[in-house]
């Protein structure tokens, strides 16, 4: 085709050596003149194909252990002069200095690096300079230098030799992957280095992150909306892997994110089921099967349907009750054998294994115009350990009390503002959330844990505005209740637990949750 230009001249020089002998053959055998460096010049010319050394070329070695080779001006100048702008030819021309038409390069492994947990000088030693350097300045001509950057543009690259080179939409296109990937390269490095430095000295005036498309998805939370799910950031159920099922949709994604946090703010073994958002039951247990018949006991009806997750190997016992109720997600670290058996029976059900059981120490939050961050609201402050609750009503509490108490206060945590639990032995029974008022949150959970409520405890995310939701929850037969306290009308709210005589607890720590 008329507008592809011909590739005569290449600069080549990769740390990822994979189809390197391949590449170089390809090169070669198009008539191609191949500029190379150090361990990849000698790969090509130990596999007999001729190539020309850089330094050679330079008239200048490669020094300190190969941290300056390629930072020269016959090679730069090679890449970056414009093949349609005589001047750029002539300039070149006077210095004997010819043009490259391709520039293959791929750079130091520095997140691998820094993933397998090396340490700072070898994670510095990683970082490349040459290879950025030459990528985007090929980039940037890319007018007249197609450039490669990853070995899975080989074979698109031996197609277009094949075709007479590459055209200019194509070059267009190569140029764009150079700069999407040294844009990721540095961005890893400056957090990483960020991450190094001490909380004096940070500059926490600056977030980058990078999301790469994982899948696209049939579609968002409605049919006529377009959807597509992103890697990136700390790892999370992005990094899950499905073994059965459907394919996951931008609510099951939503929903599966929020009980795999919930589970995971427990220490013993626990199941949390959500449903929209919410959760319509989380408890405790002495193994996960124990665990998940007492969160479905919670609310039965809102459950079928509902996003399931485990902070413990689903088991065969907890897998045969779940295979009894239309489950849309399971989201567990590990399956037994016999468990996956009984899942996968079910065609709809989908399984996530998620081995990243780490909360991400921040949560970001787009809103228009940018996003909010802020650190996760992890069940780790002060106020979190009843030891240092402040016991402000009532007579002391038996152990399985606390216990419950305990439960319900982390429980409530995934709950959605305004958030009521109720709880008894280890399982949420009645759970208020999402309204306007805390009145009505108080109401909804009673209402749902129907005669359950009888000796149950309750968890309230932040305190009462009023007395009247506290005289709600102990005219139904609550026992105890934790809250952070801090109203102007604490004393009102103290004199109604104080005559209703139940025992409360003020915890001067709270866990709105608004998304």
């Amino acid at each position: 085709m008329a507008n592809r230009k011909p590739i005569r001249r290449a600069l080549v020089s990769v740390y990822d050596k994979v189809r390197l002998l391949e590449l170089g053959k390809v090169l070669h055998d198009a008539g191609v003149e191949i500029l190379s460096t150090g361990s990849t010049a000698k790969t090509l010319q130990d596999a007999g194909i001729p190539v020309i050394e850089v330094s050679t070329y330079t008239g200048f070695p490669e020094i300190m252990g190969g941290r300056v080779k390629t930072l020269h001006p016959k090679i730069h100048s090679g890449i970056l002069a414009d093949q349609n702008n005589p001047e750029h030819l002539k300039a070149i021309a006077d210095l004997d200095i010819e043009p490259f038409d391709l520039v293959v390069i791929n750079l130091y492994p520095f997140a691998a690096t820094l993933a397998s947990g090396a340490d700072f000088a070898e994670c510095i030693e990683q970082i490349d300079i040459g290879g950025p350097s030459m990528l985007r300045g090929a980039a940037k001509n890319h007018g007249s230098v197609a450039v490669i950057c990853n070995t899975s543009q080989y074979d698109q690259l031996f197609a277009s030799i094949k075709a007479g080179g590459f055209s200019d939409d194509e070059r267009k296109l190569l140029a764009l992957e150079v700069f999407r990937t040294t844009a990721e390269y540095d961005l890893t490095i400056a957090s990483w280095l960020g991450s190094t430095v001490s909380d004096e000295i940070q500059d926490l005036d600056w977030l980058g992150l990078i999301f790469k498309r994982e899948n696209s998805l049939r579609y968002g939370e409605n049919p006529h909306q377009q959807a597509a799910i992103y890697r990136g950031g700390p790892s999370g159920i992005v990094n899950a892997v499905q073994s059965h099922g459907k394919e996951m949709s931008f609510n099951n994604y939503t929903d599966a994110d929020t009980a795999w946090r919930a589970a995971l703010d427990h220490v013993e073994p626990c199941v949390a089921i959500i449903k929209h958002a919410n959760p319509c039951g989380i408890a405790v247990g002495k193994d996960i099967a124990q665990a998940y018949a007492k969160a479905h006991l919670c609310d039965p009806v809102s459950a079928f349907g509902g996003v399931v997750a485990a902070n413990r190997t689903v088991t065969a016992a907890m897998a045969q009750s779940l295979s009894e109720v239309f489950t849309e997600v399971i989201i567990a670290p590990e399956y037994e054998s016999a468990a996956l058996e009984i899942l996968m029976k079910k065609p709809s059900i989908r399984i996530l294994t998620c081995a990243h059981t780490r909360i991400s120490p921040l949560e970001i939050r787009p809103v228009s115009g940018g996003v909010l961050v802020q650190e996760t609201d992890l069940i780790a402050a002060d106020g979190d350990d009843p030891k240092n609750w402040k016991q402000v009503t009532g007579a002391p509490l038996s152990p399985d009390v606390m216990r419950d108490l305990e439960f319900a206060w982390r429980a409530v945590r995934a709950v959605k503002s305004n958030a009521i639990l109720l709880a008894k032995d280890g399982a949420a029974v009645g759970i208020g959330m999402g309204q306007v008022n805390r009145v009505d949150s108080a109401k909804l959970a009673v209402d749902r844990a129907g005669a359950r409520v009888a000796g149950s405890v309750g968890a309230s995310d932040a305190f009462f505005p009023f007395a009247d939701g506290l005289e709600i929850l102990s005219a139904a037969g609550v026992i105890a209740i934790v809250q952070p306290g801090g109203s102007v009308r604490d004393e009102e709210v103290i004199a109604a637990a104080t005559k209703a005589g139940i025992a409360m607890f003020f915890t001067s720590t709270r866990h709105f949750s608004h998304a």
